[in-house]
């Protein structure tokens, strides 16, 4: 087998959407107009697939306070958090991330991806320990076992009495048992029964990884997550998250209650042999942080808007994932489809992310539409509008299908 031939279905497909010259994978934001508008193909567009869930993209003091960092510490570190690349910063992001969260501690990485990679490979011994993960987890939950060369064991989405089962049916041997979940699951949208998760992890002996990248900021009376909207953010051993999504910047973290956790900081590779994030990067998701723990505003604003546009949505008899929230997946029953109706989508000014198996659970293909709290009213007419003629265009998209 040569070495490329493991991409030729991938190419195939690639090659297919390009030719049409239309691929969904290679849009270009030719200009960035503001947190919720861009240039596509030389036409404004309105932006519902970035994640930008609070809109911190352009909030004046989380940019100043970049540009502030640009000019007084340069524009990058050149090391990693055991060499050279820990500045004042960093350690300030992680104390206001612990106290936010009411935590102990906090470990920033590089990216959310090498958050979860480093603390999964970092705690599990790949010959003592056993991690347990939904089978929805996010492509980094996967690697991290990978990494760590422990056994792995998948349970059925968002089911605690499967993880019961399995937890029940270990062999003895192993001495360490993690489980990993996530708060809110981006490709549908739909949340997870952490509290029922605790329970059964701790019954059991087991420490409980919670990913909350797309739930941080949004969930909770105070925007700690799904674990907090479920109380138990003191049960939780385990919490990551990303700076690229709530926080508006790129980076991850990871914080627990667990002394043993800051062992990771010598024990981790990703964490070890990663250059540190740039100061800027640094600066703009502490003053994200800042905006967004004392500014309701912002997770009030996202669930009017992410209220009304999934209600517009079910109007229109359009198959929903999951229900109201952050992200609205609408389900096709094939590729083509939802290439077709993301293109309609596109050619109305709306541009949302595309997702076909199998990088989707189960065999089916979405449309994701990831709500804003910076959409204005016009931008939220705008894509009910497309939407819209969307449900008329394409049967298939529909609860009902007359196709």
């Amino acid at each position: 087998m040569g070495l490329f031939d493991k991409f030729e279905k991938n190419a195939a497909l690639y090659n297919q959407l390009s030719a049409i010259g239309k691929n969904p994978f290679t849009v270009v934001m030719e200009e960035v107009l503001g947190p919720t508008r861009a240039k596509i193909k030389g036409r404004e567009t309105v932006l519902a697939g970035t994640h930008n869930y609070l809109g911190q993209t352009f909030e004046r003091s989380a940019i100043e306070a970049a540009k502030q960092a640009l000019d007084h510490e340069g524009t990058g570190t050149t090391g990693s958090r055991v060499a050279n690349g820990t500045f004042s910063g960093h350690t300030k992001l992680e104390s206001d991330l612990a106290n936010f969260l009411g935590m102990d501690q906090c470990i920033v990485f590089s990216t959310g991806y090498a958050a979860n990679l480093g603390a999964i490979a970092g705690f599990v011994d790949r010959v003592q320990d056993v991690v347990l993960i939904d089978a929805d987890c996010h492509a980094c939950i996967y690697d991290g076992c990978q990494l760590s060369g422990a056994e792995t064991i998948r349970f059925r989405h968002n089911d605690p009495e499967n993880l019961d089962k399995r937890l029940s049916r270990l062999d003895p041997k192993y001495n360490g048992k993690l489980v990993c979940i996530e708060g809110m699951y981006s490709m549908y949208g739909d949340v997870a029964p952490v509290k029922e998760f605790v329970e059964v992890a701790h019954k059991h002996g087991a420490h409980l990884l919670v990913d909350e990248a797309h739930s941080f900021g949004v969930y909770g009376e105070t925007g700690k997550g799904v674990c907090e909207a479920d109380g138990v953010m003191d049960s939780v051993d385990f919490y990551t998250g990303t700076f690229s999504k709530s926080l508006a910047a790129i980076g991850g973290f990871l914080a627990s209650n667990h002394p043993e956790a800051e062992y990771l900081r010598f024990s981790s590779n990703p964490y070890r042999f990663t250059a540190s994030p740039s100061p800027a990067t640094i600066a703009s998701a502490n003053a994200a942080l800042a905006n967004i723990s004392e500014n309701p505003v912002f997770r009030e604003k996202l669930w009017e808007n992410a209220n009304r546009l999934h209600a517009a949505l079910t109007q229109f008899g359009l198959r929903l994932a999951a229900k109201p929230g952050p992200v609205i997946s609408v389900l096709l029953p094939t590729k083509e489809d939802a290439f077709a109706a993301w293109d309609f989508l596109l050619e109305h000014g709306v541009y949302v992310n595309m997702a076909i198996p199998p990088g989707t659970p189960g065999k089916e293909s979405l449309l994701r539409l990831a709500v804003s709290s910076a959409h204005s009213a016009d931008d939220i007419d705008r894509l009910v509008s497309a939407y819209e003629a969307m449900a008329e265009a394409f049967p298939s998209a529909r609860v009902t299908s007359d196709a």
